[in-house]
């Protein structure tokens, strides 16, 4: 089932957008779970982040076939974006990773809800204003 919404779309774009501007963005894979890890692995430890990654991805493949080659490693890592991105075309590339992330903030607005969700994101982003990580639900 797929529980995103263009709000959940949107705050997914801005953030990989943002962290695609940063220095550090060119050394990993997926720089927007990378900064999200420590705080996940807090709230649900590295099986549960693991198990969350893989579920975010098994819904987005649903939409974006592409994300197929892709894969959650035994730390919770994403593995095979970048191999498959590089000989895409840009656009497409930012839309997958887009809906990938879409469903993993879905996922835990389902799980926690979307006060602790937007918290969380202010943890790891406390410069973005708090309209940019609205999912569009009651608080």
């Amino acid at each position: 089932m797929n529980r995103t919404t263009p709000r959940i779309r949107a705050v997914a774009r801005h953030l990989i957008l943002l962290e695609g501007k940063r220095e550090q963005a060119a050394s990993s894979e997926y720089p927007v779970t990378d900064r999200m890890r420590p705080q996940l692995m807090r709230l649900m430890g590295n099986g549960g982040v693991r198990a969350l990654l893989s579920r975010a991805l098994v819904l987005a493949t649903i939409e974006t076939t592409w994300l197929s080659n892709a894969s959650v490693n035994s730390d919770g890592d994403l593995e095979g974006l970048e191999d498959v991105g590089a000989a895409m075309d840009p656009e497409v590339f930012l839309e997958g990773r887009v809906v990938l992330l879409a469903q993993l903030l879905a996922l835990l607005v389902t799980f926690i809800g979307p006060t602790l969700t937007s918290g969380l994101l202010d943890e790891i982003w406390p410069h973005i204003a708090p309209e940019d990580r609205d999912f569009g639900m009651e608080q």
